[in-house]
């Protein structure tokens, strides 16, 4: 059974946390370059659905960058608090510009994914990117 002690005992072992620190920022990176990726093979669509909802496509590139960029640092572990910071903070706003019909399930996942996204992003500004990061190494 999964108890805080028997975690904690399993954490205390350093290869384990520096695996746990990894899986962890992998996991949340994943999902900004993929996304990311998406833009650039789909750029067309994506500045046309930017522009559908109201946000001037000549912000694409930026927000490529940021997904990109942002999710290659953070898997890296590199400035881990202040890149997860931006996405935190990229995650509630595209929830409330991308996400914010809320009466349509899929869309209220969505934003709801997003929010979650955030909260988890946090986490990697109050504690860092963990041992395995390259911020531990500098």
């Amino acid at each position: 059974m999964l108890t805080d002690r028997w975690i904690e005992s399993l954490l205390t072992q350093k290869p384990l946390a520096q695996l746990a620190a990894f899986a962890s920022r992998l996991l949340m990176a994943l999902i900004f370059l993929l996304a990311g990726w998406g833009k650039v093979t789909g750029y067309a669509g994506t500045a046309h659905y930017m522009q559908a909802m109201g946000v001037p496509p000549s912000l694409l590139p930026l927000t490529i960058a940021v997904e990109l960029g942002g999710g290659l640092l953070l898997l890296l572990g590199l400035w881990t608090r202040s890149v997860a910071a931006v996405l935190a903070g990229f995650s509630v706003i595209t929830a409330l510009i991308f996400h914010s019909q809320l009466s349509d399930q899929t869309t209220f996942i969505m934003f709801m994914k997003n929010l979650a996204m955030a909260g988890g992003l946090l986490q990697f500004v109050i504690h860092g990117g963990g041992a395995a990061a390259l911020d531990a190494r500098r």
